[in-house]
């Protein structure tokens, strides 16, 4: 009993940490990114899960700022890579490079690191690449590390892809394939500000301004609240129920909703079941819960979804968007009668 009761102190103690943290982040980006506080608690709510994020805007809402405002609050190391036509894979990876030792002239191969050995990527514009180099960030997203030459090479820990895109229809973007997409956690859609906000915005960003930051939040911190997250316990209510919506989304089961039938071509993968749980995870934890509920998971179903689902072309005609499929399967799938 005295080690149970040592444990709950300690995940008390982490709690309040994270708690402190978020609250913290959350001060030092609203210093420079006005409004979007929803986008921001997206943001990390991937961060405290250890899944990556995609984030998706028309140019010039501050996707950029936004991110590099986030690492800026951490104390991670940090690097962009601006995606580019040209770009190749080894320009994220690394490469190795012939060198020859001066006293003995013997030659051999040095293993130069890419800029995706960091802690926090920023992959601005990754749909403005070619598909080659956009599989290139496959594996370090889905296995932590690079190969080349043969060789693999261990990424940092905790280690992040936030990307930016623009929608698909701006000229010059290269669609991002389906199996990328299920890799991000989120696809956080950004919108234009308020009236009021956006005057603050243009008053801040033409007056001289400073900002320092405390980076008090460091690598080990985040892999803690990593675990912590994932000890969260989910009544098996709540996680049925995010299965259930997951499945409905998918035309190929026979209790799919008509409209499913009718406007889906492929629904979510598993990947989404298990990130509604673990996102509904640290939603509960960031609100000092420790335990996820219905609201959890429904909130976080649009961020989830909206990139796991494909539609076909009765939706494109009918003008359907993919939050509005969602919104249809948040009404219809029933709610747990426990009301958890």
């Amino acid at each position: 009993m005295a080690i149970d009761t040592a444990e709950i102190i300690k995940e008390d103690e982490l709690l309040e940490r994270l708690i402190a943290a978020r609250r913290q982040i959350i001060s030092g980006v609203r210093k420079v990114i006005v409004g979007q506080d929803e986008v921001v608690d997206q943001t990390l709510i991937s961060l405290f899960v250890g899944g990556h994020a995609l984030v998706t805007g028309v140019p010039g809402l501050a996707k950029t700022l936004l991110i590099r405002t986030v690492a800026n609050v951490l104390d991670l190391s940090f690097k962009r890579i601006q995606f580019t036509p040209d770009l190749m894979p080894s320009d994220i990876t690394g490469t190795d490079v012939m060198e020859e030792d001066r006293s003995t002239g013997h030659r051999r191969l040095e293993f130069i690191r890419g800029p995706l050995f960091a802690n926090i990527i920023l992959a601005d514009e990754i749909n403005r690449t070619p598909p080659k180099t956009q599989a290139a960030l496959l594996e370090a997203m889905q296995e932590g590390n690079v190969t080349v030459q043969g060789t693999t090479y261990e990424l940092p820990k905790p280690f992040y892809v936030l990307a930016t895109q623009n929608p698909i229809e701006m000229e010059g973007t290269y669609p991002l394939p389906e199996a990328q997409l299920d890799r991000f956690m989120f696809n956080i859609n950004i919108g234009y500000l308020s009236e009021d906000d956006e005057v603050e915005v243009v008053n801040r960003t033409t007056s001289v301004q400073e900002f320092d930051f405390d980076r008090d939040v460091s690598g080990k911190d985040i892999l803690a609240f990593q675990r912590l997250v994932r000890r969260v316990p989910a009544a098996e209510s709540v996680t049925r129920y995010a299965v259930k919506l997951v499945g409905a989304s998918r035309p190929v089961i026979d209790e799919s909703p008509d409209f499913i039938k009718r406007w889906v071509n492929w629904g979510a993968s598993l990947r989404a079941s298990q990130f509604l749980i673990l996102g509904g995870k640290a939603r509960a934890v960031m609100e000092g819960r420790y335990n996820v509920s219905v609201e959890d998971v429904r909130a976080l179903a649009y961020p989830i979804l909206r990139h796991r689902i494909l539609l076909n072309f009765h939706a494109e005609s009918e003008k359907v968007k993919p939050d509005d499929v969602i919104r249809r399967l948040i009404e219809t799938v029933p709610a747990p009668k426990s009301g958890l």
